[in-house]
């Protein structure tokens, strides 16, 4: 299936990264947000990250002025026309998620794919509330997008072989390598990196060592390029207690348990960086 034309529903970070990769792939893009505001906010984010490409040499100006060319957006989904290929990319809220692809349903011409970007929320019951379950996969980029290499590509209990196929085909033309997970809790990545955020919260809260050892430790120790706190702190202490909530009640073992620390955190408005603080302080 030949995809021309992308839709890509929330314009925040995930949204914007995800766009940009599509119009840097050549195809035209629009960014759907009921939030006017949000919205000018992505497609200023979209346009400062093709103008660094173009700055570092890795884009020439023409291709970027190509692709800012290819670039709409709207506040409304219905008012998309034509769209081959769908992503979602709103907050991990089940009941959202399933309101979008019930309007989905209604804008990706037939044989296209409606795609999700959710890191833990099951592909199965999303597509349940659509006509063609057959057409609803998982797609979930890592962030940031424009620089992480992998797509998770979750196929859901009816995702068709057509659409697996046109999934990954467009992944691949935007750059990225493709891994496939069952559409089991967590998924891949966030089955096993959540438990690890989660014990790096637990030895905080039992004050086994400072945040800064912990993450020294982990850095050094393991060769990872950032440490678990400040890597929760990166993805959202409200996303990652989210996704340990899921895993948790998905899996019903009390491994994966969400720190009372974390949660602490989370009802204090400390959700990491995007905040000023998290556990650390920015």
């Amino acid at each position: 299936m030949a995809v021309d034309h992308l839709l890509v529903i929330g314009s925040g970070q995930m949204g914007a990264g995800i766009a940009q990769v599509g119009l840097q792939a050549g195809l035209k893009v629009t960014v759907a947000d009921v939030a006017k505001e949000a919205l000018d906010k992505g497609a200023d984010r979209i346009r400062g990250g093709l103008n660094k490409l173009v700055e570092k040499g890795k884009l020439d100006d023409a291709k970027r002025k190509a692709a800012l060319d290819n670039l709409r957006t709207t506040t409304s989904i219905l008012e998309a026309r034509d769209v081959d290929f769908a992503v979602e990319a709103v907050n991990e809220n089940e009941d959202l998620k399933k309101k979008i692809f019930r309007d989905l349903d209604q804008v990706v011409r037939p044989g296209g794919v409606l795609a999700t970007n959710t890191s833990s929320i099951p592909i199965t019951r999303v597509a349940a509330v659509t006509k063609r379950p057959e057409a609803v996969i998982g797609m979930h980029f890592m962030n940031p997008v424009p620089v992480m290499q992998l797509v998770e590509i979750i196929r859901g209990a009816a995702t068709s072989d057509e659409t697996y196929q046109a999934t990954r085909a467009l992944a691949e033309k935007m750059g990225k390598t493709t891994v496939v997970s069952k559409d089991y809790p967590g998924f891949i990545v966030n089955r096993i990196l959540i438990p690890m955020l989660n014990e790096a919260c637990f030895a905080l809260m039992e004050n086994l060592a400072s945040p800064e050892d912990i993450d020294t430790a982990m850095k050094l120790g393991t060769n990872q390029p950032m440490g678990p706190l400040a890597l929760a702190d990166f993805i959202g202490l409200d996303t990652c207690l989210s996704i340990a909530e899921v895993l948790h009640r998905g899996l019903g073992d009390d491994k994966y348990r969400p720190c009372p620390l974390l949660r602490q955190y989370v009802e204090a408005g400390w959700v990491g960086k995007k905040s000023g603080r998290g556990f650390f302080k920015y």
